[in-house]
C-alpha cells in the first residue's frame, strides 16, 4: 500500500493532466478562429503555458503543431465555403483570413492541389449529395453522423405516413 503522500501526488498528477488537457482543448478552440488573428503567444498565455510548451504539448496530444492545425482548419473552412456557399472566391479569401486573393489562391492550390475556382467546379455538384455519400465533401465522421440522422429522421417520417 502506497503512503498517503504518494497517493496525493498521483492525484495531483491526474488533476494536472486533466487541467492540461482542458487547457489544450481551449487552445484548440481559439485556433479555430476563422480569421486566425489571435497570436499564438496570446493563446499560450490563456492556456497558462509558454509558447514552446504549448507547441510541444499540442503536437503530442493532437498530432499537429498549432500552426499546422490552424492552416488545416482554414483550408477546411475555405473548402466548405467554396462547396456550399454562393460566396465569391474573393469573399471566401477574406472569410478565412487572407487579404490578397492572389496569395489565397496560391496557398489554396498548394494545399488542395487545385485553384479555388477549379475546386468549386469539381465539388459543387457533390455538395448536394447526402453527407453519408463517399463522394460528399463533408468530413468523414460528421458526414456519417449527419447522414445517419437524416436517414433516421426520414425513416421516422415515412413510418408516420
Amino acid at each position: 500500500m502506497a503512503p498517503a503522500g504518494q497517493n496525493a501526488a498521483r492525484m495531483l498528477g491526474h488533476t494536472a493532466i486533466g487541467a492540461s488537457f482542458a487547457q489544450l482543448c481551449r487552445a484548440r478552440e481559439r485556433l479555430r478562429d476563422p480569421g486566425g488573428r489571435l497570436p499564438l503567444h496570446a493563446i499560450a498565455r490563456e492556456a497558462e503555458l509558454s509558447t514552446g510548451e504549448l507547441i510541444r504539448r499540442f503536437a503530442a496530444l493532437f498530432g499537429d503543431t498549432p500552426h499546422q492545425y490552424r492552416l488545416r482548419e482554414r483550408l477546411d473552412r475555405a473548402k466548405d465555403l467554396l462547396a456550399r456557399s454562393e460566396l465569391a472566391v474573393t469573399d471566401v479569401c477574406m472569410e478565412v483570413g487572407f487579404s490578397s486573393v492572389g496569395s489565397f489562391s496560391a496557398w489554396f492550390a498548394r494545399r488542395a492541389g487545385e485553384p479555388p475556382s477549379a475546386y468549386r467546379r469539381r465539388v459543387r455538384p457533390k455538395a448536394a449529395l447526402p453527407a453519408s455519400s463517399p463522394e460528399s465533401p463533408q468530413a468523414g465522421c460528421l458526414g456519417l453522423l449527419e447522414g445517419a440522422l437524416a436517414h433516421r429522421d426520414a425513416g421516422a417520417i415515412s413510418e408516420k405516413h
